[in-house]
C-alpha cells in the first residue's frame, strides 16, 4: 500500500493525469474482481490458489462465442429493444456456469489424486488447457461472420468483436463522472453482488464444511465431514466465478480473445489476492478487494511513472513482472512452497 502510495504521489508531482489513471484502476478492479474472487474457494477448501482458473476461463470464452454464434442479443432486441445486451450476458453467464460446473468436479477429482503437489498441478493443467483450446478454437466449427476467420470460413479469430451482444454493457451502466473522475457503478455493483453471493455461500452450512476440510483436514474427518467431496466442492465454485468472472471481464473490454490470451491471468489473479494479505491457506473476500485494487493501481500507474523517471526506456512490463511474481514468491516462501496444505 506504501508503495502504490509513493507511485501516485510521484505521478502527481510529475504532472501525470491522476485522476485518468485512478479512473482507469477502478475499471480494471472491476473487470478483474471476480477472476480473484475466484482463488478464495480453492485456498479455502484446502487446495491453495488455483493456478489452473484457465479452466473457468474458457469455459466462460465458450458461453461468451454461443451468445454470439445465436445472435442473442439482435434477437432478442427485435422483440423488446434495450434488452439483447443484458439476455446475451445473462446467456453467456448460464452457458459458462453449467459447463464449468462439469469442469470442476472432474478438475477437482484429478486434484484429489495428487493431494501435496496441487499448486504444481494446477499449474500444468492451466497451461495444458490453454494450449489445447487453441487446437480447439482453430477448428471450432461455428457460422458466425463475427466468429470466423475471413477468409478461412472456420475457426474462431484473434480478437472477436462483442460490438452486437454486450460490449460495454456493465462499464457503462449507472456510471457517472465524480469531479475528474469515471465511476463505473454497474461494474462495480457485479462485483460487489458476487462477492456477496460467495460470503453467504461460506456462511451456508456447506461453506463451513468445505472451509473445515481445508483448515484441518483430520478434524474435519473425525467431525464426519467427507474432505475430498468438499475440496471438490470448493475447486468447482472456483471454477465457476472463474468462467462468470472472464465474461464481465470481456465486456470491458469490448472483445474476446480465444487463443493464449489467457494464459498469465491465473498468475495475475493470483499474485492480486496475495497482494491483499492472503496467504497460500488463508483468503477471505477483503483480501480480494483491497489485492486487485492495490494490483490494478501498481500495473496502471507505474508505467508512465517509470516512463518519466527514466526516459528513454519503457520498463513497465519490466515492473509488472517483478511486482506479480515477486508476490507469488513471497508468499510461496512463506508457506514453504504449500507443505502446510499436506
Amino acid at each position: 500500500f506504501l508503495f502504490f502510495a509513493a507511485i501516485v504521489l510521484t505521478a502527481y508531482f510529475n504532472g501525470i493525469d491522476v485522476a485518468s489513471y485512478f479512473s482507469s484502476t477502478l475499471k480494471y478492479w472491476g473487470m478483474w474482481g471476480i477472476l480473484v474472487l475466484a482463488m478464495v474457494p480453492s485456498i479455502k477448501c484446502g487446495i491453495g490458489p488455483n493456478f489452473g482458473v484457465s479452466l473457468g476461463i474458457v469455459c466462460g470464452l465458450l458461453g461468451t462465442l454461443l451468445a454470439i454464434e445465436f445472435n442473442i442479443a439482435p434477437r432478442v432486441n427485435a422483440a423488446m429493444p434495450g434488452a439483447g445486451p443484458w439476455m446475451a450476458m445473462l446467456f453467456a453467464i448460464v452457458v459458462s456456469i453449467a459447463v464449468a460446473w462439469l469442469v470442476g468436479i472432474g478438475y477437482g477429482k484429478l486434484l484429489n489424486m495428487v493431494k501435496g503437489s496441487e499448486m504444481t498441478v494446477t499449474t500444468y493443467v492451466g497451461y495444458s488447457v490453454i494450449y489445447l483450446m487453441c487446437i480447439v478454437w482453430f477448428r471450432a466449427p461455428f457460422s458466425s461472420g463475427e466468429i470466423i476467420w475471413p477468409l478461412g470460413g472456420a475457426g474462431v479469430r484473434n480478437p472477436v468483436s462483442l460490438e452486437s451482444s454486450f460490449a460495454y454493457l456493465l462499464n457503462d451502466f449507472l456510471g457517472f463522472n465524480l469531479g475528474p473522475v469515471y465511476i463505473p457503478t454497474g461494474i462495480i455493483l457485479c462485483v460487489l453482488l458476487v462477492c456477496l453471493v460467495v460470503h453467504f455461500y461460506f456462511r451456508s452450512k456447506t461453506g463451513i464444511a468445505i472451509t473445515a476440510a481445508g483448515a484441518n483436514p483430520t478434524f474435519a474427518k473425525a467431525s464426519g465431514i467427507d474432505v475430498d467431496k468438499m475440496r471438490i466442492k470448493g475447486i468447482t465454485l472456483s471454477t465457476v466465478l472463474g468462467a462468470v468472472g472472464i465474461v464481465v471481464y470481456t465486456q470491458g473490454f469490448g472483445y474476446l480473445q480465444a487463443y493464449a490470451a489467457p494464459l498469465a491471468m491465473g498468475f495475475l489473479c493470483v499474485a492480486s489476492v496475495l497482494i491483499g494479505g492472503a496467504t497460500t491457506t488463508k483468503a477471505t473476500i477483503t483480501h480480494v478487494i483491497i489485492g486487485t485494487f492495490l494490483y490494478q493501481g501498481l500495473v496502471i500507474f507505474t508505467p508512465p511513472v517509470s516512463n518519466e523517471l527514466l526516459a528513454g526506456t519503457d520498463i513497465s512490463d519490466t515492473m509488472r513482472q517483478i511486482i506479480q511474481n515477486g508476490v507469488i514468491l513471497y508468499a510461496l516462501a512463506k508457506a514453504k512452497g504449500g507443505s502446510s496444505n499436506e
